[in-house]
Parts: C-alpha cells; sequence; structure tokens
C-alpha cells in the first residue's frame, strides 16, 4: 500500500511538473504571438513616433536653413564692412579736400596779380611756392586737376555753363576754362566749369 501511495505521489508530482512546464512554454509562445500581430494600441502609438520623427525632421531641416541664411548675412554684412572701410580709408581726403579746393582757387586769383614793385613780387613767389606745396601734397593724395581746355566735353568731368560758336575747335570741345575741377583717385571733387563749341 505504501508503493501504491509513493507511485501516485511520484505521478501526481510528474503531472504537476508537466503541467508547470506547459504552463512555462505556454507563457513563452504568447509574447511570440503578440509580436506578430500589433495590436491597434501599438499600432497608434507607432504611427504617433513615426508623425514625431518627420516633425523633428522638418525642424531639423528649417534650423539648417535659417542657420544657411544667417551665415549668408554674416558674410555679407562682414564683406560690406570690408569694402565701407576700403572706400573710407581710400577716400578719407575728400573732406578736407573740398575745403582746399576752394582755397586753391584764391591762390591762383592771387598768383595773375601782376607785381609792379619788388616787395610784391617777392610776396608773389611766396605764394607761388606755398601753391606749389599744397598742390604736391594734395596730389600724393591721389587730388588732381582736370584737365579742360582742348578736351571734349565730358559731362562726369565738366559743367558747361556757356557754348560758342567757334571755327578754331571742333564741335563738343572745351574752349575755355572757369573753374578748375578736380578728382579724387576715380571720384569727381568737382567738375570743372567751362565753356564749350557748339
Amino acid at each position: 500500500m505504501t508503493e501504491n501511495k509513493n507511485e501516485e505521489q511520484t505521478l501526481e508530482n510528474e503531472t504537476i511538473e508537466e503541467s508547470a512546464a506547459e504552463a512555462v512554454f505556454a507563457e513563452e509562445e504568447i509574447p511570440a504571438e503578440q509580436n506578430q500581430e500589433e495590436t491597434p494600441v501599438e499600432k497608434d502609438e507607432l504611427q504617433l513616433s513615426h508623425e514625431k520623427i518627420a516633425e523633428l525632421q522638418a525642424k531639423i531641416e528649417e534650423m539648417d536653413n535659417r542657420y544657411l541664411r544667417l551665415q549668408a548675412d554674416f558674410d555679407n554684412s562682414r564683406r560690406r564692412a570690408k569694402l565701407d572701410m576700403e572706400a573710407a580709408q581710400k577716400y578719407r581726403v575728400q573732406s578736407i579736400a573740398g575745403d582746399l579746393v576752394e582755397a586753391l582757387d584764391n591762390f591762383e586769383r592771387a598768383t595773375k596779380i601782376e607785381a609792379d614793385n619788388e616787395q610784391t613780387k617777392s610776396l608773389l613767389q611766396g605764394m607761388e611756392m606755398v601753391y606749389k606745396a599744397i598742390i604736391d601734397a594734395l596730389t600724393k593724395e591721389g587730388i588732381e586737376p582736370i584737365s579742360s581746355v582742348g578736351e571734349e566735353f565730358d559731362p562726369r568731368l565738366h559743367q558747361a555753363v556757356m557754348q560758342v560758336q567757334d571755327e578754331n575747335f571742333g564741335s563738343n570741345i572745351v574752349v575755355e576754362e572757369f573753374q578748375k575741377g578736380y578728382v579724387l583717385k576715380d571720384r569727381v571733387l568737382r567738375p570743372a566749369m567751362v565753356k564749350v563749341n557748339e
């Protein structure tokens, strides 16, 4: 009888162990089945994650474009500042040159006075020396007078205040200069006031 009980106990233990093993195998199979078929909740989450990725990619692209525009604006600003600085350096004497040109006109008028005594002659000689020194200083800075008489009229360089008919000159040729014009490198400081042949 004891043997029967032991056998029954053994059989019962084996049955329990088999049931437990089947349950373990069954638990392992359930997730595998679930992975193969997505539930509606998981599909929604996957759809949301795809939308989030697309949204983030669009933001990255927008920020890249903004960065490129800012970089281009910065490069343009730096280039403009460099050009402005070069122009300021190149034409730094323009404001004072305009004032000096007016003074040169007065010097020219004064040197054309005829001297009748030695004192006046020496004074005129001193004025001519100062005039030449100013002209040399301006020439070093790139300021030069505009040549006019005998040249063809150029509206960028000359300002016509009179017209005449003179057979000694060709058409559209400057006959007389009333006031000298000056250029600073490639800029006109003041156009020459001239008389032009028709």
